[in-house]
């Protein structure tokens, strides 16, 4: 059996999200945006709404997101994007925010992400990355599967973006102690287990609803100096800073690392084509799951883009939310 072609892109590394967008226009559609306030999301959601799309910052910090909409609204000639307190790690903060949804939904783009330097829980016990950029993520895209097949029966399709990073590279799921109640807490291993998360969720999410018109990606947006490291120990820092002296990787603007999200919203490439993993704006190869990240900065794990895996933690997590 012959390999499939990867699926490519006129853009590159260095291609911005102004660039991904230009031509393009998503007038009528409706586009959620998490972690829009700041960093990447901003970028994102003010490229999509240069694009006449409707957008809402899903944002943890209204006070923030009130602020990212004037400024958007500033640079897109009076088009404000709505902002709605939605705290992924909080689930109380879920209903209101999806009962308050009313109508088709285009676009979720699953931007939002934390960073910490020690182990934090949720009010359920939760580890609080895996709780906030996984969890969070799929219990919101849950809520919001029947506006998305409604999107999708309207326009012809709807997208996902499900933002993972280069970290998953560092570990796998756990199955035996996701929350790391028994093994010693290294907060880079449980960002990477929750950026594999992030993978995993698109391989499967397509799985069980591409019929019904909806696709999700997974994106790594490349190394961005944003606020997500404000939380970084010495440890982490060094870390970074010793991948970048190696050549691992080269720092990107905002908008480079916008660029590769806006690929997978709007690029007719990935229009109806999911479970995929992109990395400058292209899907990624494969690399063996005992492969160096030194040697290999670009691609993706197998354990991230396992189907059975997937199918595992998809179960597993959605057991965790009804509880």
């Amino acid at each position: 059996m012959t390999a499939r072609e990867l699926l490519s892109t006129s853009f590159t590394a260095s291609s911005t999200a102004d660039e991904v967008v230009r031509g393009v226009d998503l007038t009528g559609i409706r586009a959620i945006v998490t972690g829009g306030s700041s960093g990447i999301g901003i970028e994102t959601a003010s490229a999509l709404t240069a694009t006449g799309a409707q957008v809402t910052l899903a944002v943890r910090n209204t006070a923030a997101g009130d602020a990212a909409a004037e400024t958007i609204e500033r640079s897109t000639g009076g088009i404000r994007p709505r902002v709605v307190r939605l705290d992924l790690a909080d689930r109380t903060t879920l209903t209101p925010f999806v009962d308050e949804w009313s109508g088709p939904l285009h676009m979720l783009i699953n931007n939002a992400g934390v960073v910490t330097g020690g182990l934090e829980r949720t009010g359920e016990g939760w580890e609080l990355q895996f709780a906030t950029n996984h969890l969070g993520h799929l219990a919101l895209a849950l809520a919001l599967h029947d506006a998305l097949a409604l999107g999708a029966s309207e326009r012809g399709g709807a997208r996902i973006v499900s933002v993972s990073s280069t970290a998953h590279m560092r570990s796998g799921i756990d199955f035996d102690d996701l929350h790391f109640e028994r093994r010693s807490y290294d907060p880079q291993i449980a960002y990477a287990q929750s950026k594999t998360a992030n993978s995993l969720f698109a391989v499967e999410a397509t799985r069980l609803w591409a019929s019904d018109g909806i696709v999700t990606n997974a994106v790594n947006p490349g190394g961005v100096a944003t606020g997500l490291q404000r939380n970084f120990t010495a440890q982490q820092k060094q870390s970074l800073d010793a991948a970048e002296a190696a050549g691992v990787f080269t720092y990107k603007t905002v908008q480079q690392g916008a660029a590769t999200s806006l690929v997978a919203a709007v690029a007719p490439e990935f229009a109806h084509s999911g479970g995929h993993y992109l990395d400058d704006a292209q899907e990624a190869y494969t690399v063996p799951n005992d492969a160096d990240l030194a040697q290999h900065p670009h691609g993706v794990k197998e354990w991230a883009l396992d189907p059975a895996i997937a199918k595992r933690l998809w179960a597993v997590s959605t057991d965790l939310l009804r509880v």
